[in-house]
């Protein structure tokens, strides 16, 4: 691909404050797109278009591909980054992890995909890239809201990319396994442990020999996105460097 392959195309990308999110919105931009971002607080991103708010609230989600397009002018890729993991047992999963899970994770990028694609279709096609996780593809012990909520955006996925692939519009889900982003890391400090030596050692059981990056995501995502992949519609791409779930 060329230096500003994207030149001119319109993203939304929500999640944007996070650390996978934020190297998504800088991968964008670096090829020449033009970029809206949605996060609580989306302070200090560089971006063409600033729309902060909270997911769990359902007129917000709903209205998002709307702004976007309206600040934008179009409305090319929508990236459905924004996430939360709850950890546990279903015996050791409270209500409110129970609503955060599935109202992050599950019903904003419904809501949002529901909104842009109507967009996207009377514009003649779009792409939309959800996120998932190896976890929801092959569920691991002590997650149970977590890989539910992937296997269920993993799942809408597949049935939107089958539904909307007349309208010009792929729909795809990228599925990471560990990211060295600060949720990780705060999740390792918030157990006792020093999150840098944490991260060294889960590196150790990746048999490419780290976990990933947010940029080693970033770039998968901008892939699903692009013309490059303008055969994949509905597929689940795993991201994790050799290292099953378990």
């Amino acid at each position: 691909m060329t230096p500003g392959y994207m030149a001119g195309k319109a993203v939304l990308v929500t999640g944007a404050a996070g650390g996978i999110g934020a190297a998504v919105v800088r991968r964008f931009r670096s090829e020449g797109a033009r970029v809206a971002v949605a996060d609580r607080d989306v302070t200090g991103i560089d971006a063409e278009a600033h729309l902060p708010g909270d997911l769990l609230d359902p007129a917000y989600a709903d209205a998002l591909p709307g702004a976007a397009y309206d600040a934008l002018g179009s409305l090319d890729i929508v990236v459905n980054y924004a996430g939360v993991i709850t950890r546990g047992s279903v015996t050791s999963t409270t209500d409110a992890d129970w609503a955060l899970s599935l109202g992050v994770n599950v019903e904003a990028p419904f809501r949002v995909c529901r909104s842009a694609i109507p967009i996207m279709a009377k514009a003649g096609g779009g792409a939309i890239v959800n996120v998932s996780s190896c976890w929801g593809v092959r569920p691991g012990p002590n997650h149970a809201v977590y890989c539910m909520t992937k296997a269920a955006i993993a799942s809408l996925t597949q049935c939107m990319g089958m539904d909307h692939a007349h309208q010009g519009i792929r729909i795809n889900a990228v599925c990471p396994n560990e990211v060295n982003t600060p949720m990780l890391r705060t999740g390792f400090a918030n157990r006792g442990f020093d999150p840098d030596t944490a991260v060294a050692e889960l590196g150790r059981t990746v048999p490419l020999g780290r976990i990933a990056e947010p940029e080693d995501i970033a770039d998968v995502v901008f892939f699903l996105a692009s013309d490059a992949a303008r055969y994949m519609c509905g597929s689940l791409v795993e991201v994790n460097g050799g290292k099953p779930v378990g």
